[in-house]
């Protein structure tokens, strides 16, 4: 019989997800799998979760969670010999990855939609001993992202975010940027610089409009003035997929991006803070075996 490991976070989708384990254990059953449930208690449990399913070679892995549960799963299988079939059913507060890949955020929904997917191999990229699927930003709004507790996510969601960027928005500070690319290389001071994946970025879907999940590019914006009149254009930008042609926004496609500052600052990885600066953000093309909705390529 095939093998499926369920890897779920008990405290993702405001702490849903024991109402969904019997749909998705059973779902799998129906599938023909037989059905191995891991429950995450802490960080980096799903990536050693991930990484044990393909050391056994199991068939199939399903992840539960917000983000950052999807990110450690991905993680887990990335760069392994034997690497499983991937999906995941979405609860947390932007689900980027799954908005990506067309997979519903209506729980039960994405659960169902198991039984009839078909598999797609997806980018995801590397910086330093990281992994993401969806973003990488730098600057004191991405800084401010990831100060958002547990608590906060459960009790106010995507407004959480919000709160914390338009703190980080009202001060002043500017970085400085060296960034070296395929086509060469850009310097100067800048407010944010985004490193996408994937068209959908803290819930804006229309973000980087032309960012295919399997383009085999990353998707460099540098936001070079965003105070509080410039980041209101720059959001409704973001909105009507128009980011590219906003005076303060620099854009950059290229396969591999290495990034440095005046003085090391943190990044923020899908979410969670990542690796200091300097680094290099390299793409691994086609990398991840997706399972997703019959409808969407």
């Amino acid at each position: 019989m095939k093998k499926a490991m369920f890897i779920l976070n008990p405290s993702s989708g405001k702490e849903k997800a024991a109402q969904y384990r019997t749909q998705v254990e059973a779902t799998l059953v129906d599938m023909g799998y037989s059905v191995d449930t891991r429950t995450t208690e802490k960080q980096h449990d799903a990536t050693d979760f991930a990484k044990e399913a393909c050391e056994l070679k199991y068939d199939f892995v399903v992840a539960m969670g917000g983000d950052g549960t999807i990110n450690e799963a991905v993680s887990g299988l990335a760069e392994q010999e034997h690497q499983p079939l991937f999906s995941l059913i979405p609860l947390g507060t932007v689900n980027d990855f799954a908005r990506a890949l067309g997979i519903s955020l209506d729980p039960p929904e994405a659960i169902e939609a198991l039984k009839t997917g078909h598999e797609k191999r997806v980018d995801i990229a590397k910086v330093g001993d990281h992994y993401f699927m969806n973003i990488l930003a730098l600057g004191q709004i991405a800084e401010s992202t990831y100060e958002v507790s547990p608590e906060q996510k459960t009790r106010l969601g995507a407004l959480a975010y919000f709160i914390e960027g338009v703190k980080a928005i009202t001060s002043d500070a500017e970085q400085y940027f060296n960034i070296k690319h395929d086509q060469g290389e850009w310097e100067g001071e800048a407010k944010l610089v985004l490193v996408a994946l994937t068209n959908s970025v803290g819930g804006f879907e229309k973000l980087a409009p032309e960012a295919l999940t399997d383009d085999g590019l990353l998707h460099v914006y540098i936001v070079k003035n965003a105070a509080l009149p410039a980041f209101i254009r720059i959001a409704g930008a973001m909105l009507r997929g128009k980011l590219e042609k906003d005076p303060a926004v620099e854009v950059i496609h290229t396969t591999q991006v290495s990034i440095d500052t005046s003085e090391p600052v943190s990044c923020n990885i899908d979410g969670d803070e990542g690796s200091q600066t300097p680094f290099t953000i390299e793409v691994l093309p086609r990398h991840i075996r997706a399972l997703i909705p019959p409808d969407n390529e």
